[in-house]
C-alpha cells in the first residue's frame, strides 16, 4: 500500500506537528506534501525525510512571509500530483484537506479544526489585524473566498478523524460531515513527577506556555498575576507575535517571568517543578494541558473547548468559568485548598499515550481498507 502524508505547512512546532511526527513514524516510507517548510523545523522531525512542497516555498518571502500567499493556497495545494497513492492522510486546519485524489484513493483526513479564521474566529480574527478598516474590509472579501473553497474541499475527504469532541461539533456544523474522535499523540513518557514536599516558598511558581498568539489569552494571566501580587510568582515560555505587547502589560512586576523557546528538557522540568500550569485558552484539544498533567501537576484551565475533555474538575485540575483575571484570580485562590495526587493526575495523562494513538489510527485504516 502507497501512502502519502500531507500537512499544511512546517513553519512552526505545534501541536499538529507533533500529530505529523507520529503519523511520519507509522509511516516511514511514506512522503510528505505541505505548502512550504522551514528546513530547521524538517532537520529536527523529519531528517532524512521525502519532502514534497509546493510552488510557495521558491517565492519571495515564501517560508518567512507565508501569509502573504494565504489567496493562492488553495491552488497550491490542488496541484499536488497524488495519483499513485493507495492511501493519503491529510494532518491539518486549514488548506490540506482540499488536495484532489484519484476515486481509488481512500482520503482520511485528521482535522484539529476547521480553519479557525474562517469559521468559529473569523470576526475576532479580523478585529485582531493591525491594519486600518479598508484594508480589514479586503481581507474579509478575501477570506469570504477562501471559505467557499473550503467547504467545498472538505467533500473531498473520504472520512474525517476529529482531534477531540470539540472539534467533531465544529465539523458537522462547518462541514456537514462525521468524525470520529481520536485524540492526538502525547509524549507522556517525556515527563516525571517531582517531589515538591521540600520546594521552598521563594521557589513555587505558576506556570504557563504556550505560541504566544492574541487568541491563547496570556494576557488574562499576566493581569491576573499583577492583581495577586509579589507572593504569587508566574513564569511563562514560548515566544510569537503578541510577546512584545504581553511584555508591555507585565511591566514593572517581578514576579512574572519571560522564559522564551525553551527545550524539551526544560519545559519538562518547568512543568515537574510548578505548582500548577496554567490553560486560560479555549483550545480545540490541548497538548500542553496533557503534558503538565503528565508531569503530576494539576491544571487551571477556562472551561471550554479541549481542556474539559482531558480535565477531570478538582481532581486533575480546576475550571474557571470566565475568560478574565477576576475569575481566573477566585480559582488561584481556591487552588491551595484542594489535595491534587500526583500519581492519579498522570494516570489520567497516559490515556493520550502516543502508543494508544498509533492503534486506534492503525484500527481505523485497517477497518475501512
Amino acid at each position: 500500500m502507497k501512502v502519502a502524508l500531507i500537512h499544511d505547512h512546517l513553519a512552526q512546532d505545534g501541536g499538529a506537528e507533533k500529530v505529523l511526527k507520529v503519523l511520519a513514524d507509522l509511516f516511514p516510507e511514506a512522503p510528505i506534501y505541505t505548502l512550504l517548510y522551514e528546513k530547521k523545523q524538517i532537520n529536527k522531525y523529519f531528517q532524512g525525510r521525502q519532502i514534497e512542497t509546493s510552488i510557495i516555498q521558491k517565492l519571495p518571502g515564501g517560508v518567512k512571509h507565508y501569509q502573504w500567499y494565504l489567496f493562492f493556497m488553495p491552488i497550491a495545494v490542488e496541484f499536488f500530483d497524488l495519483r499513485k497513492f493507495d492511501l493519503v492522510i491529510s494532518d491539518t486546519s486549514s488548506f490540506a484537506k482540499g488536495v484532489i485524489t484519484s476515486p481509488d484513493t481512500l482520503h482520511i483526513c485528521y482535522c484539529h479544526t476547521p480553519t479557525r479564521y474562517l469559521w468559529s474566529d473569523t470576526h475576532q480574527y479580523i478585529n485582531e489585524l493591525k491594519y486600518n478598516k479598508w484594508l480589514k474590509k479586503i481581507i474579509s472579501l478575501i477570506l469570504n473566498r477562501i471559505r467557499l473553497w473550503d467547504r467545498l474541499a472538505a467533500d473531498r475527504v473520504d472520512l474525517f478523524i476529529a482531534n477531540s469532541k470539540t472539534v467533531q461539533k465544529r465539523i458537522s456544523k462547518y462541514y456537514h460531515r462525521d468524525s470520529i474522535v481520536i485524540y492526538p499523540p502525547v509524549e507522556t513518557d517525556k515527563f516525571y513527577i517531582s517531589d515538591l514536599s521540600q520546594q521552598k516558598l521563594g521557589e513555587q511558581y505558576f506556570l504557563v506556555g504556550c505560541r504566544l498568539a492574541p487568541y491563547k489569552r496570556v494576557d488574562i494571566v499576566i493581569e491576573t498575576f499583577k492583581r495577586l501580587g509579589s507572593d504569587y510568582r508566574l513564569k511563562i515560555f514560548g515566544d510569537g507575535v503578541d510577546e512584545e505587547r504581553l511584555k508591555k502589560i507585565a511591566e514593572g512586576h517581578s514576579n512574572i517571568e519571560f522564559l522564551g523557546r525553551v527545550s524539551e528538557e526544560e519545559k519538562a522540568k518547568l512543568y515537574s517543578n510548578c505548582q500548577a500550569f496554567i490553560n486560560p485558552q479555549e483550545e480545540d484539544f490541548g497538548i500542553t494541558v496533557v503534558e503538565a498533567m503528565a508531569s503530576g501537576r494539576p491544571v487551571i484551565a477556562y472551561q471550554k473547548g479541549g481542556a474539559t475533555e482531558t480535565i477531570i474538575d478538582q481532581k486533575t485540575g480546576l475550571f474557571f468559568s470566565e475568560q478574565t483575571p477576576e475569575s481566573l484570580e477566585e480559582a488561584i485562590r481556591r487552588f491551595p485548598t484542594i489535595n491534587f495526587n500526583s500519581q492519579e493526575i498522570r494516570q489520567t495523562a497516559e490515556k493520550f499515550s502516543v502508543e494508544r494513538f498509533k492503534q486506534q489510527i492503525t484500527e481505523f485504516i485497517n477497518q475501512h481498507q
